[in-house]
């Protein structure tokens, strides 16, 4: 929370905001560690994101970016600065106009060490208005020299693995231990507990050295102990003795305590540490696999934008030359060419020519947004016709695209980091199993020391196993299962119904979801442009009027055009002579009918009442269709002398609404869920899809901001988001919901935004997909219990020195197959 003025009550102007890469974090004590460090320099407020490895800070006062690093490192963390924006002092206007490039807004930016290799979401992206051009190669710093972690933690789970199945079976089944097994199972053993278990290790010390422990600490605590009290059994406590065998004894006997193990040898560790080390770098891989798909929204934005640009420079004799440039050269004022089926470079005003653009990337909307000299265009959108002259207006990133990268950027790294309940109860669950192991050990020796005699090397040895016991029987092996392979099952389950959930992160929101916001184009329907009624005037036949218009707009790559033509087909269409387009009104030709050729107008319904005089049963069934959400098309042909046609009439095309979105909102509502619709469509429209559907809500004519800004309102009112869209102009809402649900039939920009991605395009998928989201999170709820159960019920049993850690480790793996058996209940949600 940003403090605010002690005299006015008015917060602090911010003055910049810096975006750092932050490495080494594992659970939500880390991010809560970082932003409280960040919190303490002066004028900084952070939020810390832990799916993107990523902070983002707002500045109220001029601090230097090695602050904030330095800041970062004293938790125990490595950062680096990915980008730096001044905003504008107080009075100076609006801070969009005062985004520059980190490097030259700020004179301490922080330029990447070429000693450090960072992960390929964090490297500087122009959609943050960093140092590269809009067309920078997202993926060109994939051939950096730092490894992978992905496939790092792949290859420790690999080899740990191999290795422990072997170490388990010959500890665990006693006619498996030929002559000299225990050392084959220390050979084994010994990379796992170490190399395979070094993140551990690393995590654990990395805390500790800050006065901190996690869930890493206990699990290194655990398989240190374990594997050095196996070392000193082997090597010097009489184990390696060359024909010893080891049984497990399920239910100690009383008479046993304080003793050495039957066969005079102390107890070996090795397969408990291996199988901990093994199970929880199999959830951790699982882990990073969801987590590392959240950065790549980004990444498939800046992949929506042109390239390059053919850039028009005038010459002195009154000509121009075109010669085609990288995006990135593209400066204010320069002018560049758009032909048809080209992305446009960048934002601009058109300077010379007219054409039809398909905006859909902003507005979501299929009707494409008529263009002549004077009007503005955005980049990336899609020139569809006529080529167009534009003069730039806005480049890098201050272009729309830019924007929306910014506004999904941010309303990911707001989010509140979910709070696992693991990660929550580890703050005092460690320190406090930490200390009931010293504690066992400690009242152990006193009670041996006090019987007399001195201790015993058997009294110490119980004192020891019982100290590890505690320890080894609250590694949480059950715990590092519970999401996991409740989220595996659920996934899968998920894959089979066509919905893609991307990570358990996003589960807690589906229990309290009580808004459905739905985007209509792509989602409500079905996102492209089809002739819908076609009523023809006084003695015209409908297919003569069908024909005719599709005759006409053949020539024409308007989709209105393409959908009339589309709807013609089977139809004979007569010939077609000077055909001319009239941008943002209409066509004119001249079409053979009869053995006679007359001229035909075809477009909108003002237009063409302005050039001849409509049947009045033509002209009234244009509102009536505009009034269901279509879009009218008017054709005329033969006029005579007094503007009167000899043949009109009137098509609409629309966008149909998928048979099942009814049923679907149905559904939403059995569910508690109000559905409403956002759309940036206009308002008739949207109505009336609304009321097909059972939708009373509906909020209409907004773009990407005005979306963000709904789902913003919505949440200060208490209410839990879900979003579910399908364009680009949905990612930075699908962001900022609670729960983002994206149609597979969408754009990859949708779908990384989202938290859950419907394959199939069907809007039930969305109350499905709520349903299983429920049932995961219920599932993950119960197996933390009985890991936890497990835990609290056991760990009294070792200290007492009723459980060695023998037996330790399989009551472990029998709440593993408990939790995983408990998992297999989601295969069969509907």
């Amino acid at each position: 929370m940003t403090s605010t003025h002690p005299e006015t009550g008015t917060e602090p102007t911010p003055v910049a905001e810096v975006d750092l890469a932050v490495s080494g974090m594992t659970c939500a004590s880390c991010v809560s560690r970082v932003e409280r460090k960040l919190g303490k320099v002066p004028g900084a407020t952070a939020e810390v994101n832990l799916a993107l490895e990523s902070a983002h800070v707002l500045l109220t006062r001029p601090v230097a970016n090695a602050e904030l690093l330095k800041a970062v490192e004293s938790a125990g963390y490595t950062a680096r600065v990915v980008s730096r924006t001044d905003l504008a002092p107080a009075g100076a206007g609006s801070s969009h106009d005062h985004h520059h490039d980190a490097h030259d807004a700020d004179p301490h930016a922080h330029h990447a060490d070429p000693e450090h290799h960072g992960h390929p979401e964090h490297d500087a992206d122009p959609l943050s208005g960093h140092a590269h051009g809009p067309g920078h190669d997202p993926d060109g710093d994939t051939s950096a020299p730092d490894p992978d972690r992905g496939a790092v933690l792949r290859s420790r789970l690999v080899v740990a693995a191999i290795l422990s199945t072997p170490v388990m079976l010959l500890s665990m089944i006693p006619p498996l231990q030929f002559p000299g097994w225990q050392w084959v199972v220390a050979v084994l053993a010994l990379p796992v507990v170490t190399w395979a278990a070094w993140p551990f290790h690393t995590a654990a010390f990395r805390a500790a050295r800050h006065g901190s422990s996690t869930m890493d600490t206990l699990v290194s605590l655990g398989v240190i102990s374990a594997s050095l009290w196996s070392l000193w059994a082997l090597l010097l406590g009489g184990s390696g003795e060359i024909g010893m065998r080891m049984t497990p004894t399920f239910i100690p006997r009383l008479s046993d305590v304080g003793s050495a193990h039957a066969s005079g040898h102390p107890e070996m560790y090795w397969e408990v540490a291996a199988v901990v080390v093994t199970f929880l770098l199999a959830g951790r891989y699982a882990e990073y696999r969801a987590r590392r798909s959240s950065g790549d929204a980004l990444r498939s934005l800046l992949e929506l934008g042109a390239k390059e640009a053919t850039l028009v420079t005038p010459t002195a004799d009154g000509g121009r030359t075109e010669r085609l440039v990288p995006i990135g050269d593209l400066r204010v004022d320069d002018l560049f060419l758009v032909r048809p089926g080209e992305k446009v470079a960048t934002d601009g005003e058109v300077v010379d020519g007219t054409s039809a653009v398909d905006t859909s990337l902003l507005t979501g909307e299929p009707v494409p947004v008529d263009v002549t000299p004077g009007d503005t265009v955005t980049g990336a959108t899609v020139n569809t016709s006529g080529a167009l002259l534009v003069r730039a207006t806005r480049v890098g990133s201050d272009t729309a695209l830019a924007q929306i990268g910014r506004l999904v950027s941010r309303a990911q790294t707001g989010k509140a980091p979910v709070q696992r309940l693991a990660d929550r109860i580890s703050g005092v669950f460690v320190p406090i199993v930490i200390g009931l192991s010293l504690l066992t050990l400690a009242v152990w020796l006193v009670l041996g020391a006090t019987n007399g005699g001195g201790l015993t090397t058997g009294e110490i040895q119980a004192a020891f196993t019982a100290a590890v016991a505690v320890l080894i029987i609250a590694c949480p092996c059950a715990l590092g299962l519970a999401t996991p392979t409740a989220l595996l099952v659920g996934t899968g389950r998920g894959a089979q119904l066509g919905i893609l959930i991307k990570g358990p992160e996003i589960l807690e929101a589906t229990r309290r979801v009580d808004v459905a916001v739905l985007d209509k184009t792509g989602t409500v329907t079905q996102g492209a442009m089809t002739l819908g009624e076609v009523v023809a005037g006084p003695g015209t036949a409908r297919e003569q009027v069908l024909a005719v218009a599709a005759a006409v707009e053949g020539p024409s790559e308007h989709p209105i055009a393409r959908a009339v033509v589309a709807g013609a087909d089977g139809l004979t269409t007569p010939a077609v002579t000077d055909f001319r387009g009239e941008a943002g009104f209409g066509v004119r030709a001249r079409v053979t009918l009869d053995g006679a050729t007359v001229p035909v107008v075809v477009g909108r319904p003002g237009w063409v009442a302005e050039q001849v005089t409509l049947p009045r049963a033509v002209s009234d069934a244009v509102g009536p269709l505009e009034a269901t959400g279509a879009t009218t098309v008017v054709v005329a042909w033969g006029a005579d002398d007094a503007g009167a046609p000899a043949g009109s009439g009137v098509l609409s095309v629309t966008d149909a609404i998928k048979p099942t979105s009814a049923r679907a909102v149905e559904e939403l509502r059995a569910l508690g869920i109000t559905p409403l619709l956002l759309t940036g469509d206009q308002e008739a429209a949207a109505r009336a899809v609304a009321a097909q559907v059972g939708i009373e809500d509906v909020v209409a004519g907004v773009l990407p901001e005005g979306k963000v800004t709904e789902i913003e309102r919505l949440q200060r009112e208490g209410r839990v988001v879900a979003m579910v869209g399908d364009g680009v102009n949905d990612a930075a809402a699908l962001a900022q919901s609670d729960l983002g649900l994206a149609m597979g039939s969408g754009t990859d920009v949708a779908i990384e935004a989202s938290d859950i991605t419907l394959v199939r395009g069907d809007l039930r998928s969305v109350p499905q997909a709520i349903r299983l989201s429920r049932a995961t999170l219920r599932i993950i709820k119960q197996n933390l219990f009985w890991a936890f159960a497990y835990n609290v019920l056991a760990i009294p049993l070792a200290a007492l020195g009723l459980l060695n850690p023998m037996i330790a480790g399989a009551a472990m793996a029998l709440s593993s197959v408990i939790v995983v058996t408990n998992s297999l209940r989601l295969r069969t949600t509907t």
